[in-house]
């Protein structure tokens, strides 16, 4: 199964894809990894213009031919992203992330600090005026991390998806 997370930045995106990742077993696919690791590499970031998303359909392809399940952590939910599941002929399933408290948003955007060498973080700014598209054309499960946060927003969507400790494993 590939889980595709969406969300702006800042609301809790990767801390639930690493919780649902060792909670269920599956593989974390980061994009901000897989774009600053482009960066480094000499691709200038005004350039990467959907690179990073494109490595990770790729990578997530291989990883679910190999039997393996991915959890895809993205700001823009891309219909492309569903190309590599029916591929590897696996189930696509589409997380969005929110936050519902605007205050508690921004006081989790300007307190973040990178966790990626060289990676810089949006400002709130930066996070306001971003243009995201919610899933429309897919069912989709939404978590609030204003209201569920930790370990009941993990049981949220293991339960909403019909997953088990050992479902992805």
């Amino acid at each position: 199964m590939l889980i595709a997370l969406s969300g702006l930045p800042g609301v809790g995106k990767t801390t639930l894809a690493r919780a649902l990742a060792a909670r269920t077993g599956g593989v974390h696919l980061r994009i901000d990894t897989i774009e600053q690791a482009l960066v480094r590499d000499g691709l200038p970031a005004a350039d990467l213009h959907g690179r990073g998303y494109a490595v990770a359909r790729a990578h997530a392809g291989d990883l679910l031919a190999g039997g393996f399940s991915d959890l895809a952590d993205a700001v823009d939910p891309i219909a492309a992203t569903h190309t590599a599941s029916h591929a590897a002929g696996v189930a696509c399933r589409d997380v969005e992330v929110v936050c519902g408290d605007r205050h508690e948003h921004r006081r989790r955007v300007e307190a973040r600090v990178a966790d990626i060498a060289g990676h810089v973080l949006p400002a709130w700014r930066d996070v306001e005026v971003r243009e995201f598209e919610p899933w429309l054309a897919a069912p989709r499960v939404v978590v609030d991390t204003a209201q569920l946060a930790g370990d009941a927003a993990v049981e949220h969507v293991v339960a909403a998806l019909g997953l088990d400790a050992y479902a992805l494993a």
